[in-house]
């Protein structure tokens, strides 16, 4: 009877060790299966940018003509802008309520664009032929293929941590965080190997153009008050209207001073009586 009982735990612990490790061999055959990720790009890495500043006779037209360019190239715009620098300003006058401005300014644009590196050559000659002058030209060749190797590398090594951590788990220790934190740093380094991808296959280009100075002629209303004011004749009539109209009223002051008026009209008839006197007693 006891043998029987031996023989019937020995049976449940090699059954429940079986199903233990069922549960933890999977989880490392999954994980193996969700971070290798096929990569087949084994050529060079080489990045290439350039930049071009030139002279054109029209911005608002170039900058039309450079987006279609690039549409056409198959190629996409990531950044345009356009902006003018005013040099001079003055008014003069056209007639008797209006002003002939003149303006005299510069305008520029500029053009960030991303083109297909094996166009680059061809786009960037189509766009010096739209030029009136050519001020600057480059383009600067980069190298990244030890970098894009040196992140496949340390993902094969990361997706191998990973597996041995899930393989030797168990209740006593649990290694989650330290395999989350290996998927993440390969999730990490995989994006910047297709980032790396994305600039080899296309190119960034920065444009930069402007036109000669332009100068400017607009037709504006007079904001000069002095020259709204009434000829010289209507303005010597309404002056002399008013003139009338002062006077009367300064005989309107005088009125309401009349006793003052007349306390001083008999204070002087009174001084002169007194110096008659003053003199007929003297001789």
């Amino acid at each position: 009877m006891k043998r029987y009982l031996v023989y019937g735990l020995a049976a449940l612990l090699f059954a429940a060790c079986s199903q233990e490790k069922k549960f933890h061999e999977p989880s490392a055959d999954a994980t193996s299966n969700e971070l290798m990720i096929s990569d087949s790009s084994s050529a060079a890495k080489i990045i290439k940018t350039a930049d071009m500043r030139f002279r054109v006779k029209d911005v608002q037209q170039t900058k039309e003509k450079l987006g279609n360019l690039i549409k056409a190239e198959g190629g996409t715009l990531a950044e345009f802008s356009i902006h003018s620098d005013v040099y001079q300003s003055e008014k003069v006058r056209y007639s008797t309520d209006s002003l002939l401005e003149l303006t005299s300014y510069r305008t520029e644009g500029s053009i960030v664009a991303k083109v297909p590196a094996d166009k680059l050559d061809e786009f960037t000659n189509k766009v010096a032929g739209m030029a009136v002058f050519v001020d600057q030209q480059s383009m600067k060749f980069d190298d990244l293929s030890l970098s894009y190797l040196s992140n496949q590398l340390k993902n094969q090594n990361r997706i191998a941590a990973v597996g041995q951590l899930n393989k030797h788990a168990n209740k006593k220790s649990n290694n989650v965080e330290t395999a989350l934190t290996l998927k993440d740093s390969y999730v990490d380094q995989k994006l910047e190997n297709m980032r790396i991808n994305d600039r080899v296959k296309y190119s960034d280009i920065t444009l930069a153009f402007y036109q000669d100075n332009t100068v400017k002629k607009l037709v504006v209303g007079n904001d000069n008050l002095s020259d709204y004011r009434p000829s010289f004749f209507r303005r010597l009539g309404l002056n002399i209207q008013n003139g009338w109209v002062i006077f009367m009223e300064f005989l309107l002051i005088l009125a309401n001073l009349w006793m003052l008026i007349l306390v001083a009209a008999v204070a002087f008839i009174a001084f002169k009586q007194y110096r008659k006197r003053n003199r007929k007693a003297a001789i």
